[in-house]
């Protein structure tokens, strides 16, 4: 009997087929006598969309919203160009898989896709959908080599082990459609009908345009401010010079010039004592191996015109071709249980290279730590040397290369000096203090061949004498924070906006990403970018990024502000990692979810902020009774009472006819009542009647009531 095994992508397939030495290809699969070998492209299933529940949805109104269906369902994937059409690609391999199940030499299924939330819903959701019955078994790998894929069919696991991981993959998917569809239409249709732009809203979307959008805040509130630094040069009785800075009480910072000038004055033809020295040798330990964010963020930053999501394509592509492990990853050390398998790499990847005799296995938990590994280990090499790549693949990989080599090369060393110096002056009450730096052993910097930048300061020894030959005052000028880069929006969202002393090493630091606590997820984090851009809520300057105008509205006047908040969004997706590691209920997880829609879509509706943006035409003939207090649209007369004609849109301004508030008072809402009312913002009522028999004058306002979004009246007695 022979199995099936069902591959993400045809690449892989080919990987697989190529372990086993199967040669056979047939239309959309491999054909070996243990194995037939097929795949998907992706997701060859989707949602349904909403008007597939109902064909009312096909047109969008807001009390419509929101629309939540019973039980979710899938169907082939549409096309991308005609979304009416189902894609023929995906409906022939969904039959091909379905065929080569079906067969009676078959008698079980391998689920090869990727060992991840999406990947493992990937394969689920075609079992769902084709209802099949024989047994299905999971093979989890982090790299395609021909080695590890035989490691992998020896050591198969039941599918329905991997529950909690589908529950993961589909509460995100399941959420990401309910928030989606529903946000997605009502604020389009509350904020931007008239533009026919769908204003794109999402759980992992606005929190990330709030990180830029506070940054871009930050800078336009910044506030410049100058202060002033007081440098000497000294010179030794060797003729060598070095700077100092000069301190007061532990400050070197001056808000008036005046002071730093006047100390200059004294310094004039004076001598200073090195009354301090100190020589403290320190290590420079290599960076980390690289998780899918670092990656993107070291690659973005150093080379022009790259995106976080063009690295991640880039990346993929060598985990395909078996060059590099999985991408996909937010661990920065590797399992302990792939030492020999590390050791066989680094043999393999250091023969050649100019410094191949430093290059020496080492095992510590910088490199060994599965307390920092979560699902899969860091983005490293495989054993297999790469031929034939491209430009952009030969980037990647050298640096996913490099930085693997370099955590076998010598730490890093070198010497900081510190001076301090004393001049010979009594009304000169600071010190001058120098600093520098000499790299006394080169080790892992070897790789990048780092220039160094340090200063190196003359050999001098305590209580030595040495000139001042010169000194000046510098201004500094506070500059504001820079906008942020793709680098440093990874960061925020993989940290969640937590800032960390060490960022390399902070266990905190990694304790948090960790944990699920983040914006979105390695393997999404690219795209919720790539999509900002795409809905215009951002735009790139070079390497920055900023806001729309566009961006910078949608941001100040969405209602719903949990969805904008980090910690809000954080939860929710370490939530997700909870329900994986079987923490949380798929179920209330989904709940949650639904609530908050609930709620969110209600105070969209109540949000009046962007009426005034729809101007409605009067039709010929018709009076305008007076001008809208909340969209500026024409109040007209209808049987029932009088009422704002931008409606459609959701203003709900109407004062009726019939209200029984005026009736109290032995009043009735007349044409004319109204006019004086919005014309003048109250009107005035002699005559009234009180509960108790008494008459009096007052005028009468029509104020909105901030907590329910409805107009009630208010007396103002006229003395």
């Amino acid at each position: 009997m022979r199995k099936v095994i069902i591959a993400e992508k045809p690449s892989v397939a080919k990987n697989i087929a190529d372990a086993f030495h199967i040669k056979m290809r047939k239309d959309g699969y491999f054909e070996g006598d243990d194995y037939l070998i097929t795949w998907a492209f992706g997701h060859l299933l989707q949602l349904y969309d909403a008007k597939d529940y109902d064909e009312n949805m096909r047109s969008w109104r807001l009390e419509k919203f929101p629309f939540i269906p019973e039980k979710f369902q899938y169907k082939v994937k549409c096309d991308s160009v005609d979304r009416a059409s189902v894609d023929k690609g995906a409906q022939k391999q969904l039959n091909i898989i379905k065929n080569l199940i079906d067969r009676n030499d078959v008698d079980a299924i391998i689920s090869a896709t990727d060992f991840d939330r999406e990947g493992q819903v990937i394969g689920d959701e075609l079992f769902l959908y084709l209802n099949e019955k024989k047994p299905v078994f999971r093979i989890l790998l982090n790299e395609w080599t021909a080695e590890e894929v035989k490691k992998g069919m020896a050591n198969l696991k039941p599918n329905k082990e991997m529950q909690s991981l589908q529950d993961a993959g589909i509460s995100r998917q399941w959420a990401d459609w309910i928030l989606g569809i529903n946000l997605t239409s009502v604020a389009t249709l509350r904020y931007n009908p008239n533009d026919k732009k769908i204003l794109n809203i999402g759980r992992v979307l606005l929190p990330t345009l709030k990180i830029i959008y506070d940054r871009d805040k930050e800078i336009e509130n910044f506030k410049s401010s100058t202060y002033y630094k007081l440098i000497a040069t000294f010179k030794t009785k060797d003729n060598e010079e070095f700077e100092g800075i000069y301190y007061e009480n532990d400050n070197e910072k001056f808000d008036d010039k005046e002071i730093p000038e006047n100390i200059i004055k004294l310094l004039k033809d004076k001598n200073a004592e090195i009354i301090e020295k100190q020589v403290e040798k320190k290590k420079d330990y290599a960076p980390l191996l690289f998780n899918l964010s670092n990656l993107q963020g070291y690659i973005t930053s150093k080379y022009k015109g790259w995106t976080s999501d063009k690295v991640l394509k880039v990346a993929q592509a060598l985990y395909e071709k078996k060059f590099t492990t999985y991408p996909r990853t937010g661990s920065v050390a590797l399992e302990e249980s792939l030492k020999e398998r590390t050791k066989k790499v680094l043999d393999v990847l250091k023969t050649g290279l100019p410094y191949e005799s430093q290059i020496k296995f080492v095992d510590n938990k910088r490199i060994f730590d599965n307390s920092k590994v979560e699902s899969h280990s860091a983005i490293v090499p495989t054993y297999m040397k790469p031929t034939g790549l491209s430009k952009d693949e030969e980037i990647v990989y050298n640096a996913i290369k490099s930085r693997f080599i370099m955590q076998f090369l010598p730490i890093a060393e070198y010497e900081e000096t510190k001076l301090v110096s004393k001049v010979n002056e009594s009304t000169i009450k600071g010190i001058f203090i120098s600093r520098g730096k000499v790299q006394t052993i080169q080790g892992w910097h070897i790789v990048e061949k780092m220039e160094s930048k340090d200063t190196i300061l003359p050999m001098v020894s305590e209580k030595e004498i040495v000139d001042v030959v010169d000194s000046r005052v510098n201004a500094i000028t506070k500059k504001p924070p820079k906008l942020h880069t793709e680098k440093t929006l990874l960061r925020v969202m993989e940290t969640c906006g937590k800032s960390f002393k060490d960022e390399e090493d902070s266990e905190e630091m990694m304790a948090a990403i960790l944990s699920g606590f983040s914006i979105g997820t390695p393997a999404t984090r690219a795209e919720t970018i790539k999509k900002l851009k795409d809905a215009s809520y951002i735009k790139a300057k070079g390497k920055s990024l900023t806001c729309t105008d566009l961006g910078k509205t949608l941001i100040e006047i969405f209602p719903a502000k949990e969805l904008l908040d980090l910690e809000y969004t954080g939860r929710l997706e370490k939530t997700l990692s909870d329900i994986e590691k079987e923490k949380f209920k798929k179920d209330d997880f989904l709940n949650m979810i639904k609530e908050f829609t609930i709620n969110a879509i209600d105070s969209i509706k109540k949000d009046t902020s962007m009426l005034k943006n729809f101007k409605v035409e009067l039709a010929e003939g018709t009076e305008c009774i007076g001008i809208c207090p909340i969209c500026g649209n024409p109040i007209v007369e209808n049987e029932k009472g009088f009422g704002c004609t931008n409606w459609k849109n959701g203003c709900r301004f109407t004062i009726w006819k019939d209200d029984k508030y005026i009736q109290s008072f032995g009043k009735k809402v007349s044409k004319e009542m109204v006019k004086l009312l919005l014309k003048n913002g109250k009107v005035g009522f002699r005559n009234l009647r009180s509960k108790k028999g008494t008459t009096f004058s007052a005028y009468f306002k029509y104020i909105l009531n901030e907590e329910t979004g409805y107009y009630n009246w208010k007396i103002e007695f006229i003395k």
